[in-house]
C-alpha cells in the first residue's frame, strides 16, 4: 500500500512537480522555436509549440490542482476533484489542436519542397539536449504521480515523455536533411504533430470515461469483490457498483448477511467492508455499504410489506386476550414475505392452555393475513 501522507503535503507535492516542469518548458520552448528559426528547422520549431503545449499543460495542472485540493463543501459533497478531470479534457482538446495545425501548416509549406529551409547542426544539438531534459523531467513527475495518486500528474508526465520522443524524431530528421534527404525535417515535423494530437486524443477519452462514471478495470473490481466475499459475516454480494473521482475510487456494494443477526451486528460488518476496502486499496476514498439480509436483486417487484405498526396492531388485536404476556416482537422480511418473532415472559410456558390459545390465535393470523407467511413464538429467561 503507498505510503499514507496528509492531503496538503500531497497538494503541494503535485504543485512543486507542476512548477519545476512549467520553468524547464519555459526554456525549451524558448530554445526550439529560437534555435528552430535561427537554424531554419521546422521540425525543431513544431517541436517548440509541443514544449509550449507542455507549459500550458503545467499551469493547467496548477490551477486544477489549486480547485481539487478545496475541502468538500454542501454543495459538491464528494469534493472537487473533478476539476482535474475537466482539466484534463481541456489539455486534450488543446493538444488535438495544436497536433493538428503544426501538420497542416509543414504539409503546406511541404507542396513546395524547393522552399523548404535546410537545418543546421546547431538545431540537432537542440534536440539532443531537449531528449535529456524531457527523459529526466518524465521520471521527476511520474515519480511524484505515482506517490501522489495524480492521474492528471500522470498524464503530465506521458506528456513529458512524448516530448522526449518527439525530440527524437526531429533529431533523425535534421539529421537526415543533413545527409541529403530534404523532406525528412517536414515529415519529422508531421510525425512529432500527429503524437501531440495522439496524445491529446487518448487525455480526452480517458478522462470522458471519469465523467460519465464509468466503472474502475474488470480486474480491480474482480479483486474488491473477492475481498468483500472473504471478510467474515458477508455471505455474498449481490450489486457492486465503482466509479473515479480524480485519482479517488468510490465504491457502493449491496451485501447479504445473516437474516437473522441483528441491526447492529450487520451495521458492523458493514463498516468493517467499508474500512477494509479503504485499507487495502490506495485509490478506494469512500465506501457505501448497503446491508441486505438476502439477495433480493432477482425478487419479483412486490405490494408493499406491512409496517412494524402496522404488525404491533395486528399482534394486538389477535392476542388481545394476552397482550400483557407479549414481552416484545421481531420481524423479519424475508423472501416478498414476513415472518414474527414474539417473544413471551417464560411464566407462559408454566401455562399449557394459555400456550395453546396464544399458538391458536398466531395460526388464524397467518391464515387470514396472507403477507405474514410464519409466527414464531419464543420465552424470554
Amino acid at each position: 500500500m503507498a505510503e499514507l501522507v496528509d492531503a496538503a503535503t500531497l497538494d503541494k507535492l503535485k504543485a512543486r512537480a507542476s512548477y519545476v516542469g512549467a520553468a524547464i518548458n519555459v526554456i525549451q520552448t524558448l530554445l526550439k522555436i529560437g534555435f528552430g528559426i535561427l537554424g531554419q528547422s521546422a521540425a525543431l520549431i513544431a517541436d517548440g509549440i509541443h514544449s509550449l503545449s507542455d507549459l500550458l499543460s503545467d499551469l493547467l495542472v496548477i490551477i486544477a490542482v489549486k480547485l481539487g485540493s478545496r475541502e468538500a463543501d454542501h454543495e459538491h459533497p464528494y469534493g472537487h476533484r473533478r476539476f482535474e478531470t475537466i482539466a484534463t479534457v481541456i489539455l486534450g482538446f488543446s493538444l488535438i489542436a495544436v497536433g493538428g495545425a503544426i501538420a497542416w501548416s509543414v504539409m503546406e509549406r511541404m507542396a513546395k519542397p524547393e522552399h523548404l529551409p535546410v537545418p543546421n547542426v546547431l538545431s540537432l544539438a537542440v534536440a539532443a539536449l531537449s531528449i535529456l531534459i524531457n527523459e529526466w523531467l518524465y521520471h521527476y513527475t511520474k515519480r511524484i504521480a505515482k506517490k501522489t495518486r495524480s492521474k492528471l500528474l500522470l498524464a503530465n508526465a506521458w506528456h513529458q515523455r512524448s516530448d522526449a520522443i518527439s525530440s527524437l524524431v526531429v533529431l533523425f530528421g535534421i539529421g537526415a536533411v543533413l545527409l541529403g534527404y530534404p523532406l525528412a525535417d517536414g515529415i519529422a515535423a508531421i510525425v512529432v504533430a500527429l503524437m501531440v494530437a495522439k496524445i491529446g486524443l487518448n487525455l480526452v477519452f480517458e478522462s470522458i470515461k471519469e465523467l460519465v462514471d464509468t466503472s474502475l478495470p474488470p480486474e480491480l473490481v474482480a479483486e474488491i469483490r473477492a475481498a468483500i466475499n472473504a471478510i467474515d459475516g458477508v455471505e455474498g454480494i449481490h450489486l457492486l457498483r465503482t466509479r473515479h473521482m480524480g485519482e479517488d475510487a468510490l465504491i457502493d456494494a449491496h451485501i447479504v448477511v445473516d437474516p437473522r443477526i441483528t441491526v447492529s451486528e450487520g451495521h458492523m460488518i458493514g463498516d468493517i467492508v467499508r474500512d477494509d476496502l479503504i485499507k487495502r486499496f490506495d485509490d478506494v476514498m469512500d465506501v457505501l455499504v448497503h446491508v441486505d439480509p438476502e439477495d433480493d436483486e432477482s425478487l419479483q417487484e412486490q405490494s408493499r410489506p406491512l409496517s412494524r405498526g402496522e404488525v404491533q396492531r395486528l399482534l394486538e388485536r389477535y392476542l388481545a386476550d394476552f397482550k400483557l404476556a407479549i414481552d416484545d416482537f421481531r420481524i423479519h422480511y424475508l423472501d416478498g414475505q414476513i415472518e414474527v418473532e414474539v417473544i413471551l415472559p417464560f411464566a407462559v410456558s408454566e401455562s399449557p392452555e394459555q400456550f395453546a390459545a396464544i399458538k391458536k390465535q398466531c395460526r388464524q393470523m397467518t391464515v387470514e393475513i396472507k403477507k405474514i407467511d410464519n409466527v414464531f413464538l419464543f420465552f424470554k429467561v
